[in-house]
C-alpha cells in the first residue's frame, strides 16, 4: 500500500488522537496494523482507544526477559479489563545465552555498544518478527518525551522496519495522558506512582528526580542524545541495538 505521507499528515494533524487511531485501523485493516505496547501510560491510552475502535485489533508486546513484575501485573490486569490477549514476542534464547556467556549479565553498563547489542537482541529483533507481516504500526511516541523524539510526526515512513508508523499522541502532553488515564479508569503500572516516568527493563530503569527529563530514568548513565533502544532510531535496524 502506497499513501501520500504529506497529504495524509496534514489530514491527521487536524484529527483527535482517537480519530487518528480510527483512521489507522480503517485504512490498513485490523489485521494489517498493530499497536506496539510497552505497557507504559501512552500505550495504555492507545490500548483503550484501539479496542474501542475494533475488538479484533492486534496489540503486540515484547517480553525482554528483564521486565519488572509490575509490568506483568498491569499486562494481566489490562487483558482482564478489555477481554483480549497480547501477542507476546520473546528474544531468541540462543542469542541471549551467547551474549550472557560472552559479556556477562550486566553488559549494558559497560558501554553504549554493549547496551545497544542487548537492546537489539531483546527488542529490535523480536519486533522485526512482529512487524514483518503488517503494513503499519501504532506507537505511543510524544514529542515532549525527550530530545530524541522532538521531531516525531503523526505519521512517518519507518526506515528501520520498512512500514508506516503512526503516532496518534505525538502532540499530547504528559498531563493530557494522565488525565485520559484517570478519566477512563485505565489500568497502569504502579511504578508510575513511585517516580518512574518511563519504564523499560528493570536494570536499565530508575525513578527520576524533580526537574529531570521524563526519560532521564532510562539508561541514565548515558548522554541524553543516546537514550534510545533503537526501536525509534532510523539507523537502528542496520547498526544499533519498545521503547
Amino acid at each position: 500500500m502506497n499513501i501520500n505521507i504529506e497529504s495524509i499528515r496534514k489530514e491527521l494533524e487536524t484529527l483527535s488522537a482517537y480519530e487518528r487511531v480510527e483512521w489507522s485501523v480503517r485504512t490498513f485493516g485490523a489485521h494489517d496494523i498493530v499497536l506496539s505496547s510497552s505497557l507504559g501510560l501512552e500505550d495504555q491510552v492507545l490500548t483503550h482507544m484501539i479496542l474501542n475502535v475494533s475488538k479484533e485489533a492486534r496489540i503486540i508486546t515484547l517480553d525482554t526477559g528483564r521486565n519488572f513484575q509490575s509490568t506483568y501485573d498491569v499486562m494481566q490486569e489490562t487483558m482482564n479489563r478489555y477481554c483480549f490477549y497480547y501477542e507476546i514476542y520473546f528474544p531468541d534464547f540462543r542469542k541471549i545465552e551467547e551474549m550472557a556467556r560472552t559479556y556477562g549479565p550486566n553488559l549494558f553498563y559497560e558501554s553504549v555498544e554493549n547496551r545497544k547489542l542487548c537492546c537489539r537482541i531483546r527488542k529490535i529483533e523480536p519486533l522485526k518478527r512482529a512487524l514483518s507481516t503488517v503494513k503499519a504500526w501504532i506507537c505511543g511516541l510524544r514529542r515532549d518525551q525527550s530530545i530524541t523524539r522532538a521531531e516525531a510526526g503523526v505519521i512517518e515512513n519507518d526506515e528501520t522496519f520498512g512500514i508506516y508508523k503512526i503516532n496518534p499522541l505525538y502532540d499530547w502532553t504528559g498531563k493530557e495522558v494522565w488525565e485520559y488515564v484517570k478519566e477512563n479508569g485505565i489500568p497502569y503500572n504502579m511504578l508510575h506512582d513511585e517516580g518512574y516516568e518511563s519504564i523499560g527493563c528493570e536494570p536499565c530503569t530508575r525513578p527520576i528526580c524533580d526537574g529531570e527529563d521524563i526519560r532521564a530514568g532510562r539508561w541514565w548513565w548515558e548522554t541524553p542524545e543516546k537514550r534510545e533502544c533503537g526501536l525509534h532510531v532510523k539507523t537502528a535496524g542496520r547498526n544499533d541495538g519498545q521503547d
